[in-house]
């Protein structure tokens, strides 16, 4: 019998810029992550609060957690329970497809932590299917062991990720690239999967495509310069940029690249950290960056604001969650307005 997919059944997933119903969030919940459980919580305040001022959101919340999580949130950003172990929706939450007809469905991987790294992950690893079934949606299902935070589609056949990530073997150990892109290509409802070489030494994520380059238009890519030639990723950074030169999408076009610093600077010597300005989220009528504090701060939201016309930009400063290794981005998912 023939597997249905999205791709067979007439779904693809839109671009992060396309319109949202809502945005899912999901509430701090593993203590061992970061240094000031109170002060992160406060910094995913600030990130729920600026984007709720542009669209609905919904934050995930273990049971014991309601009453904290609501006194800091208040009435304007809703609360669904699940037994969650972590705090990154973007990579165990689902990713929401649509039809073109009004449809909407959602794509679920399988999630194991990011190889392994943390345990328990089932609460996590079942959280895709509770936001989906809260959004009304139906679920289509993988074997496949992927991250949302691995991928970056254009809406229009094509999508990026990293050799670093979903074929390692703390993930897919039986499962070839040529198998991989196959099943990627299903399950987003794509054409054409273009693979960068990602980051190895980047330990928490094992090189997440979404602080390393993302798509904000179509055939236009946002990705991390090379940086100073003394710094730790630059020659991983010069293969990622070189890997997008010259490349075309699905429809043709040769990618436009845009690209900005990091905020490595900043970094105090932590293994774990997310200095990626890439790693931001686009809402309805904006775009959320991080905030580090120093002058690229400011740089990169000119060039945001040059490249999403249109949009504001909101600077909010996270850094109680970049000691744990992701971002804006990693901590968001999208639900497309259908």
């Amino acid at each position: 019998m023939t597997r249905m997919t999205p791709k067979a059944a007439g779904f693809h997933m839109p671009p992060e810029w396309a319109p949202h119903a809502r945005t899912w969030m999901m509430w701090p919940s593993r203590a061992e992550v970061w240094d000031d459980m109170a002060e992160t919580c406060r910094n995913y305040t600030a990130v729920a609060h600026a984007i709720a001022r542009f669209e609905p959101l919904t934050m995930l919340v273990r049971p014991e957690d309601r009453a904290a999580a609501h006194a800091m949130l208040g009435s304007d950003v809703e609360l669904l329970e699940h037994p969650i172990d972590d705090s990154w929706s973007r990579d165990c939450g689902p990713n929401f497809v649509i039809d073109g007809k009004g449809g909407m469905a959602a794509s679920i991987f399988e999630f194991n932590a990011w190889g392994g790294k943390y345990a328990p992950f089932d609460g996590d690893n079942s959280s895709a299917a509770a936001i989906a079934a809260a959004a009304g949606a139906k679920t289509f299902a993988s074997n496949l062991i992927a991250e949302g935070g691995g991928i970056s589609v254009d809406g229009e056949g094509t999508l990026l990720t990293t050799i670093s990530c979903f074929p390692n073997v703390n993930r897919n150990p039986d499962w070839t690239r040529d198998a991989i892109t196959k099943e990627l290509c299903e399950m987003f409802g794509v054409s054409k999967v273009i693979w960068l070489p990602g980051n190895p030494l980047e330990v928490e994520t094992d090189g997440h495509v979404d602080g390393i380059a993302q798509f904000i238009a179509p055939g236009v890519v946002l990705c991390e310069g090379p940086g100073p030639k003394d710094g730790e990723w630059y020659d991983i950074n010069v293969s990622n940029v070189d890997a997008l030169r010259g490349q075309t999408d699905a429809a043709g076009r040769e990618l436009t690249l845009i690209e900005i610093p990091d905020a490595s600077q900043v970094n105090d010597g932590r293994e774990r950290f997310c200095a990626s300005y890439v790693n931001s989220y686009i809402c309805n009528g904006a775009v959320i960056m991080p905030a580090y504090g120093i002058a690229e701060d400011d740089m990169v939201r000119d060039l945001l604001a040059e490249h999403l016309p249109g949009r504001e930009v909101v600077q909010v400063p996270i850094p109680s969650i970049a000691i744990g290794g992701g971002g804006i981005h990693c901590i968001t998912q999208q639900e497309p307005k259908v």
